[in-house]
């Protein structure tokens, strides 16, 4: 079970016994706005979701890594966060990330704090050279968290998805090992650690 601790919170593997917190965040639809392909309608939706996570962290041949995040003291469930391996090359595995909070702990900077701790996992420890992470561009604070962590803005897509009776533009960031290894040393003026 994969357990990771950053100042303020406990991102962890989740247990069946999540799920009510993982029904209440993933069926919220202010959380869940952008992130309509996910959002669960029922509790058995929930559960189906939440037994598909449970099982691939027990897997040999983990893909999914997807964490719940709660405060460190007390264990209040905060959001849930995390990548799916995509493709394996000779380079090391490539990942595409994705976070949702809360609505009550939004604005207080647990996604950029449990971000840069998933990043550090999945380029020390999770054999990951390329992250990526996309978001639909009128979606500021969730473009905010990738531009926090290093991440370089790969992408624009205009008209990119149909979203609330409208076509909107996303963008897609990146960041390579290499680019985490000087990201973690601020050694490069092109990548530089913000807020």
């Amino acid at each position: 079970m994969v357990v990771l601790y950053t100042e303020r919170l406990c991102i962890r593997d989740h247990t069946m016994d999540d799920l009510a917190g993982h029904h209440g965040l993933i069926s919220d639809p202010r959380v869940m706005r952008y992130l309509l392909d996910i959002k669960a309608d029922t509790l058995e939706d929930s559960k189906r979701d939440l037994e598909s996570a449970v099982a691939e962290a027990g897997s040999p041949d983990r893909r999914l890594y997807f964490f719940r995040i709660e405060g460190k003291s007390g264990g209040e469930h905060i959001g849930e966060i995390g990548y799916t391996v995509t493709a394996e090359t000779p380079a090391g595995k490539t990942a595409g990330a994705g976070y949702f909070i809360l609505e009550r702990h939004w604005g207080q900077g647990y996604t950029t704090e449990a971000f840069r701790e998933v990043m550090r996992y999945a380029f020390e420890e999770g054999g990951v050279y390329r992250l990526t992470c996309g978001c639909l561009s009128e979606n500021r604070a969730s473009e905010n968290v990738m531009v926090k962590c290093g991440m370089i803005k790969e992408a624009e897509f205009k008209d990119h998805t149909w979203h609330e009776g409208r076509p909107k533009d996303r963008v897609e960031y990146r960041l390579l090992r290499p680019e985490w290894e000087q990201y973690t040393r601020g050694t490069d003026c092109s990548v530089q650690k913000r807020g």
